[in-house]
């Protein structure tokens, strides 16, 4: 039977890169052995879930390229995808517990229980539940019930060891009197998490679970539920955490963590699925720019790492300015939009736009660079930066830029041919040459003191354009 895996977001903020990275898994696994990718919005917390975080999600999903088979906008014969749909079938499964007896009303009160998690750090224990409503008579429970208190139910937690192979991880092993007795359905009627997505991923027919490491001591409690209910458990398969530079979880305060964050700051989708995908991974055959049927194809969960591995932001991106040099024009140009439009130059034609992106493709990291280009290749925008106008101050700069004046003034040259008429000819005219000449040529057209080569400026610009900018490169420090 081919896999069915599962992406199951809670809708409370921007998607992390590190859930995206489990998202990524789960595709790759499904693509790999021609299987089906799930989408299930886990929406219970009612206060904190949001619909322009779930179309947020959805819309950063479908920028990375990872899409899903069945879920919100496409359907599926295991619908609804909605937690928050479902809860018919929780209270279904929560009366078949109640019947068997597995488990029982909790009435214990927030501040009792967080005095109790208290008084068992003191003593440097494990904080669980100790049990306190476990044994409650049928006449203490009619009491408390008649009293108002609202009931939580809890699953009777077996003695002995839970486990189970984990596909990443190897054996794993849990003592059931380390987790106490947990929650199943709060006392406001909400199914807990590890209820609700045993129900829900049995019913769906999930095959595999593939998820981060955090989660390795839910799925402890997750296989005493699908036990109790008589259901098949799924393969597990928990990947390592992304890091941040101190080696702590990847957090807000390491930065930017969120896809739509990189995204805003000129990420391509290519790049970000590529480092995270061999982010402490082995996918790819040993290479670092890996298209996504390269790691399709490579795709093994027991090459996916089993340590934590640090972002790094700076290498993400360096690979991403690889991916710009590498893209063509048009594809960049659909994802440069936004950042045009930002710049102020919607208006720019794209027969001039592929010309100016060619020319800085080698020179920018981020999308987001790319108004500072446009900017100088504006002559009504750039501006002389200091390093700039110390170069043109000086008196061999000022004659560098007289003798190309002259040059233009004096040559029927265009376009593409004007670079290599005209300065093979300046040495000999100025008796300069390398740097001296080169430095105050670039200071005095694009206002920099490096950036994309000068031929290009010449092509681009064109000859009357370079003589207004020669003319101001004078006048600046006039």
């Amino acid at each position: 039977m081919p896999p069915r895996v599962r992406f199951a977001p809670s809708p409370t903020g921007e998607l992390h890169v590190g859930n995206a990275r489990t998202a990524l898994f789960n595709r790759l696994f499904a693509k790999h052995y021609h299987g089906s990718l799930i989408l299930r919005i886990e929406d219970t917390d009612q206060v904190r879930t949001s619909k322009v975080f779930e179309e947020n999600l959805r819309q950063d999903l479908s920028w990375l390229g990872i899409e899903w088979d069945e879920g919100p906008g496409k359907g599926g014969p295991c619908g609804p995808y909605h937690q928050s749909e479902r809860f018919s079938l929780y209270q279904t499964h929560l009366e078949r517990l109640i019947a068997a007896e597995l488990v029982y009303p909790c009435y214990c009160t927030d501040e009792e229980l967080e005095a109790e998690r208290l008084a068992l750090i003191s003593r440097k224990m494990m904080p669980r539940y100790m049990g306190k409503c476990r044994n409650l008579t049928a006449e203490a429970r009619s009491r408390l019930a008649a009293e108002g208190r609202p009931a939580a139910y809890r699953f009777h937690v077996p003695p002995g060891a839970i486990t189970f192979p984990d596909l990443i991880r190897g054996p794993m092993r849990f003592e059931g009197s380390a987790l106490g007795d947990f929650i199943i359905v709060r006392s406001n009627g909400i199914p807990a998490y590890n209820f609700a997505v045993v129900i829900d991923d049995h019913l769906m027919k999930i095959s595999h679970v593939i998820r981060g490491e955090d989660h390795l001591s839910n799925t402890a409690l997750q296989l005493l539920l699908y036990q109790a209910l008589g259901f098949a458990p799924p393969q597990f398969a928990h990947h390592a955490l992304i890091l941040g530079w101190d080696r702590a979880k990847l957090s807000k305060r390491h930065g930017s963590t969120a896809v739509r964050e990189f995204r805003e700051q000129g990420i391509l989708p290519q790049a970000l699925i590529n480092y995270l995908a061999l982010l402490g991974a082995s996918f790819g055959e040993g290479k670092e720019v890996c298209s996504i049927d390269e790691i399709i194809e490579s795709f093994s969960l027991d090459r996916a790492g089993k340590s934590g591995a640090i972002f790094d932001k700076d290498k993400l991106f360096w690979l991403n300015s690889l991916y710009i040099r590498r893209e063509s024009l048009t594809t960049l140009t659909g994802y440069l939009q936004p950042f045009i439009k930002e710049a102020g130059y919607a208006h720019l034609d794209e027969a001039r736009l592929h010309r100016i992106l060619d020319a800085v493709r080698d020179n920018i990291t981020s999308l987001a660079e790319i108004g500072t280009y446009l900017r100088i290749f504006d002559d009504s925008s750039y501006e002389f930066t200091a390093g700039a106008l110390e170069l043109l101050a000086d008196d061999e700069t000022r004659k560098v830029v007289l003798s190309l004046l002259d040059l233009l003034d004096n040559t029927d040259a265009e376009g593409d041919k004007l670079y290599g008429t005209l300065m093979p000819l300046l040495p000999g005219k100025t008796g300069l040459r390398g740097k001296k000449l080169f430095m105050p040529l670039r200071a005095a057209i694009t206002g920099q003191t490096k950036g994309p080569e000068l031929d290009r400026f010449f092509s681009i610009l064109g000859k009357s354009s370079l003589q207004y900018r020669l003319q101001k490169a004078l006048a600046a420090t006039a």
